[in-house]
C-alpha cells in the first residue's frame, strides 16, 4: 500500500515539474547546442521544442534564426535583444517582461547559414498552428516560395483544425501541389496534376513545369528512360560536338591558333611533318603538315567537319524527365497543355479589357471635342487645356475637402462650370471672329493652348499634383491571375457611358440639341425660322469645352496632373474623332474604340517600345484616312457638303 502511495506521489510531482517546464528550461537543458548551433545539433534542440508545444516557441525561432537572440554571460539565460549603442534592450523569453542592460554582459548567438535554413523549416511546422493567422499566413508563404516533401504531412495534419476558410483553402491548395510534386501513390499524384488544369496561377503552372522538368543525355545506343523528345544535331553540330566532348566521347577540335602553335613546337630541320617551313603559307600544307604530326603521335589527332559529321551521327542526343514515371509526366503534359490554352484565352480577354479601358479615356476626351470640331467644324487646339483645367479643379477642390468621395462629386460639376465658361468666353473673345477660317482658328487655339499651360505653371508649378481617387476606387478586379482591371478604370468606363447617353440626350432630347443640328446641317434656314446662331454656336462651344473639363477630372485619377497632361491627349483627339467620323457622336465612340484596341494589340506585339506602338497606330490611322477619308461612320449635314 505504501509503495503505490509513493508511485502516485511521484507521479503527481513528475507531471507537475512537467507542466511547470518553460521556454527558458528547455533552452538551458540545450544550452552549448543552442549557443554554439550546428546543423546536427540543432535538430535535437528542435525536437524538445516541438513536444514543448509552448506559443513563445515560434517567436523564438523567429528571432533565433535572425540572429536576434542573446545569452547572459553570467547566468547562461537566452533572452531576445536589440543592441542600442552600449546597452541592449532584452525581452525575457516566457514572461515577455522588457529590461535595459550593458551589452558587454551578454554574447550574441550567430547560427551560421545551414543551421539558419533548419530553424526555419522547423519555424514552419510551429507557424502553421500558430493562434496567430498572420503566422499562419507567413508559414504557408514560406511553403510556397520553398516547396518540400517534408513539409505535406505538416500541412495535412494542420488542415483539421484550421477555421479560417481563406487559409483553409490555401493549405488546400499547397496540398495539392506537394501531391504532385512529391506524393508517393501514383493515382493521388496525377489525380493532384489534373485538378490543376483549372487553376491558372503562376504557382500551379510552376509545379507542372517542375514536374516536367528535363535534362539532356546522350547514348550511342537506343535511349532509355522517360524521354522527352529526340534531338537534331545538325541544327547546332558545333554545339552538340562541344558536349561530346565535355563527356569524353569525341576528341576535341584543333583550332587554326592551336594548329600554328603545335607546328611552330616541332620544327625538324627546317621541315615540319615532312613539309618545309617556307611552304607553310597556306592553310591546306599547314593542316598537311599537321596531320603527319597527329599520324606520328605528336600531337593530337585533326578532327575534319566530316568528322564531327560521322560522330555525331553515330550518337542519339535526347531530353528525359527528371521524374521517371511516364504516367506522371504524361498527365502534367495534358494538364499544362490545358491551363496554357486557357492562359492564352484569359490573356486576349485581358487584353480586350485593357483596349476597353483606354478607348474609355479617348473616348473620354475627345467626346467635348466632337461637339467643337465635329458639330461646329471649330479645330480647337486647346481642347487639351480644358482638360487640364478640369484635373486641376479637382486638384483644388481636393485641397479644401479632404473626403475624397465627396470632393470628386463636388469636382465634376465644378469642372464643368469652369470649363463651360472658359469655352463660352474663348467663344465670344475669338472664336467667332474666326468662323470659316480654319488656319487661323488652329493658329490661335494653339497660342491660347500655350498660353494656358503657361498659367497653369506659374499658378501650380511644374511638380505633378496629386489627384486622389477615394478609397473606393483603390485597387483592382481581380477575375483571375491573369484577367484584373482597376477600379479607377472601370469608373472612368462607367463615366465614359454616362456622358455618351448625357450627349445623345441632350442632342436628340432637347431644344438646344434640336437647335444644334439645325445649325449644323443649315445654318441659314435656322436663323430664318428663329434660331440665333452666334448664341447656339457659343453654347455649343460652352458644352463641348464643359465635357473637356469633366473628362479632365476622370483622367486626372488616372493619369498625372500637369500643365502639359492635356497635350498628351489632343492628337489621340483628334484621331479620334476623324477616324470615327466628324460630326457624329457614335463615329467618335466607334474611333476611339479602334484606336484604343489597335494600340493595345501593337503594344503587346511590342511590348518594349511604346513609342513605337504609337507610330505604327499612327501610320495605320493614315492609311485608313486614305481609304474611308470622311471615317468609320460618314458624317451629315455641315460636314458631308465640305
Amino acid at each position: 500500500m505504501i509503495r503505490v502511495l509513493l508511485s502516485l506521489v511521484w507521479l503527481v510531482v513528475t507531471v507537475g515539474l512537467a507542466a511547470a517546464q518553460d521556454l527558458q528550461s528547455v533552452l538551458q537543458t540545450h544550452a552549448e547546442e543552442v549557443a554554439s548551433p550546428s546543423r546536427n545539433s540543432v535538430s535535437v534542440v528542435l525536437d524538445d521544442l516541438a513536444d514543448l508545444g509552448s506559443p513563445q516557441v515560434s517567436v523564438f525561432l523567429e528571432q533565433w534564426a535572425e540572429r536576434n537572440v542573446w545569452q547572459d554571460d553570467a547566468t547562461s539565460l537566452f533572452y531576445i535583444g536589440a543592441e542600442d549603442g552600449d546597452a541592449i534592450a532584452l525581452t525575457d523569453l516566457d514572461s515577455g517582461e522588457q529590461s535595459t542592460a550593458a551589452s558587454d554582459g551578454y554574447t550574441q548567438i550567430r547560427p551560421n547559414g545551414g543551421v539558419r535554413r533548419v530553424i526555419g523549416s522547423a519555424l514552419v511546422q510551429f507557424q502553421l498552428t500558430d493562434p496567430d493567422p498572420d503566422r499562419r499566413r507567413s508559414a504557408l508563404e514560406s511553403i510556397g516560395r520553398r516547396a518540400d516533401a517534408s513539409q505535406l504531412p505538416l500541412l495535412e495534419a494542420s488542415l483539421e483544425g484550421e477555421a479560417n476558410p481563406d487559409i483553409r483553402a490555401r493549405k488546400v491548395q499547397l496540398i495539392n501541389f506537394l501531391i504532385a510534386r512529391f506524393g508517393e501513390d501514383t493515382v493521388d499524384r496525377v489525380v493532384a496534376i489534373e485538378s490543376l488544369s483549372s487553376d491558372t496561377s503562376v504557382e500551379a503552372r510552376a509545379v507542372l513545369s517542375q514536374i516536367l522538368s528535363t535534362s539532356t543525355d546522350v547514348t550511342d545506343g537506343e535511349p532509355s528512360g522517360n524521354i522527352a523528345r529526340v534531338l537534331d544535331p545538325s541544327t547546332d553540330p558545333a554545339a552538340f560536338y562541344s558536349e561530346l566532348v565535355e563527356a569524353d566521347l569525341a576528341p576535341p577540335l584543333v583550332s587554326p591558333g592551336d594548329i600554328r602553335a603545335a607546328l611552330e613546337a616541332n620544327i625538324v630541320d627546317g621541315r615540319v611533318g615532312g613539309v618545309p617551313i617556307a611552304q607553310l603559307g597556306t592553310d591546306v600544307l599547314r593542316v598537311q603538315a599537321y596531320a603527319a604530326l597527329a599520324a606520328d603521335g605528336l600531337v593530337p589527332p585533326l578532327v575534319t567537319q566530316a568528322d564531327v559529321a560521322a560522330t555525331l551521327s553515330s550518337f542519339t542526343f535526347y531530353e528525359d524527365y527528371d521524374e521517371p514515371d511516364p504516367t506522371i509526366t504524361d498527365a502534367a503534359r495534358a494538364t499544362l497543355d490545358t491551363v496554357e490554352t486557357r492562359v492564352g484565352l484569359e490573356q486576349t480577354f485581358d487584353l480586350t479589357l485593357d483596349g476597353l479601358s483606354l478607348a474609355s479615356i479617348y473616348f473620354l476626351a475627345a467626346i467635348g471635342l466632337a461637339i467643337t470640331f465635329g458639330q461646329m467644324g471649330v479645330i480647337n487646339m486647346a481642347h487639351g487645356e480644358f482638360i487640364m483645367m478640369g484635373a486641376y479643379t479637382g486638384y483644388v477642390v481636393q485641397l479644401f475637402v479632404p473626403d475624397y468621395t465627396i470632393s470628386l462629386m463636388i469636382s465634376l460639376p465644378l469642372a464643368f462650370a469652369v470649363t463651360f465658361g472658359a469655352g463660352v468666353a474663348m467663344e465670344r473673345l475669338v472664336i467667332r471672329h474666326l468662323y470659316h477660317r480654319p488656319l487661323e482658328t488652329l493658329l490661335a487655339t494653339f497660342g491660347i493652348s500655350i498660353a494656358l499651360q503657361q498659367i497653369a505653371k506659374n499658378i501650380f508649378g511644374t511638380q505633378a499634383r496629386p489627384l486622389t481617387s477615394p478609397e473606393w476606387l483603390g485597387g483592382a478586379l481581380v477575375i483571375s491571375d491573369v484577367i484584373q482591371i482597376s477600379y479607377i478604370r472601370i469608373a472612368i468606363f462607367v463615366l465614359a457611358i454616362v456622358f455618351l447617353c448625357f450627349l445623345l440626350f441632350i442632342l436628340k432630347r432637347t431644344r438646344l440639341g434640336l437647335e444644334v443640328r439645325a445649325v449644323t446641317q443649315n445654318p441659314g434656314m435656322a436663323a430664318s425660322m428663329g434660331i440665333n446662331p452666334d448664341r447656339i454656336n457659343m453654347m455649343t462651344f460652352g458644352l463641348g469645352s464643359g465635357i473637356a473639363g469633366v473628362a479632365g477630372v476622370g483622367i486626372g485619377l488616372y493619369a498625372q496632373v500637369t500643365s502639359e497632361m492635356g497635350a498628351n491627349y489632343i492628337v489621340q483627339s483628334f484621331m479620334t474623332v476623324v477616324v470615327g467620323g466628324v460630326g457624329s457622336v457614335f463615329g467618335t465612340l466607334a474611333g476611339a474604340g479602334l484606336i484604343g484596341f489597335l494600340q493595345k494589340g501593337i503594344e503587346w506585339l511590342n511590348p518594349s517600345n511604346t513609342l513605337a506602338a504609337q507610330t505604327y497606330m499612327i501610320l495605320f490611322i493614315i492609311l485608313f484616312i486614305q481609304f474611308r477619308p470622311k471615317g468609320i461612320v460618314a458624317p451629315k449635314g455641315r460636314a458631308a457638303a465640305d
